[in-house]
């Protein structure tokens, strides 16, 4: 199941945690540091999140000035406490030689993607003008605000649903050596509201000059996307392009595949869809230099003569 385990790399890097208590742990080379207090207990859900503070508080004053790569796990019950964004942003002073960053590994038994409460992740890249790599994850009060930023690089966004206002902030943002975004739109069952209309100014290739790799995932919307896309300008000078984890079809995939060439992607990744065997070895068939990648075929359900499809993950 996708969020069942924490990363085991990040930006390049094996990650290793920050102990609760003792010495660290002996590293060689560079590492992802990975900060977290992850019990939960009803009666201290404010402790706990005073006890993160004071994790990340003893991180920074250790290692602050070595650190590069940096991990956030859980701050207590992310249910019920809403993301250290503020004491992120303040320690920056201290975390001069910081540039990735990834808010929110944790997995679906320490809190469900669609209960984290976030808040505002921009101020992140306020503060940290260096920042090359943002991952966030988050479901419940997950926002975004225009920003400039002249240094990054990678952006992806995993939610169990994307509101529009949250894709719309990102697609005003000025960001020109944006090449990696990916963004998890999810279900409208869980806050992902974002339409087609909204995906426009990114699809016709307005934006982002340097833009090579694009993921647009865990979509309910997957087979529209994938139409979309089949004409899209923003196709020419890709990469990479990601539809994984989505509700992928027969008629998105046969779209996707009468459109515009799609031979000079290196990678075109499927996974988690809804294609036929036929469907799926058709689109292998005709990109033999690329590599594609229709593993984890789903089943849809049939309930009462509806056929339903589902992203990998909502909840």
């Amino acid at each position: 199941m996708t969020f069942s385990s924490h990363l085991a790399e990040f930006a390049d890097r094996p990650v290793v945690e920050f102990p609760l208590e003792g010495p660290l742990p002996t590293v060689t080379g560079p590492v992802s540091w990975r900060v977290t207090r992850p019990e939960f207990d009803d009666d201290q859900e404010d402790a706990l999140s005073e006890e993160f503070a004071a994790t990340f508080e003893r991180f920074v004053a250790q290692l602050g000035e070595t650190v590069e790569s940096l991990v956030i796990g859980a701050w207590g019950y992310a249910a019920f406490n809403p993301a250290p964004i503020a004491q992120i942003c303040a320690a920056a002073d201290r975390l001069p030689a910081l540039r990735a960053l990834f808010l929110g590994d944790m997995t679906f038994e320490e809190c469900e993607v669609s209960w984290m409460k976030v808040g505002d992740v921009s101020p992140l890249l306020t503060a940290y003008p260096e920042l090359e790599v943002l991952w966030v994850r988050g479901g419940e009060e997950f926002d975004f605000s225009p920003v400039q930023h002249a240094n990054l690089r990678e952006l992806v966004v995993q939610s169990g649903g994307l509101s529009r206002e949250f894709v719309g902030a990102v697609l005003d943002s000025d960001l020109p050596e944006l090449a990696d975004l990916e963004l998890w739109l999810g279900t409208d069952d869980y806050g992902g509201t974002t339409e087609m209309g909204d995906l426009a100014p990114l699809l016709a290739d307005e934006l982002f000059p340097a833009l090579r790799r694009l993921g647009l995932c865990n979509a309910m919307i997957t087979d529209d996307v994938a139409k979309a896309l089949a004409t899209a300008p923003v196709v020419r000078r890709l990469e990479v392009l990601d539809l994984s984890h989505g509700t992928l079809s027969d008629e998105g995939a046969e779209a996707l595949l009468a459109g515009q060439p799609l031979t000079h992607l290196t990678v075109l990744d499927l996974h988690h869809h809804y294609l036929s065997e036929e469907v799926a070895g058709s689109v292998v068939a005709a990109l033999p230099d690329v590599r594609v990648n229709v593993s984890d075929p789903q089943e849809a359900e049939e309930d009462d003569g509806e056929s339903y499809r589902y992203v990998a993950v909502s909840e």
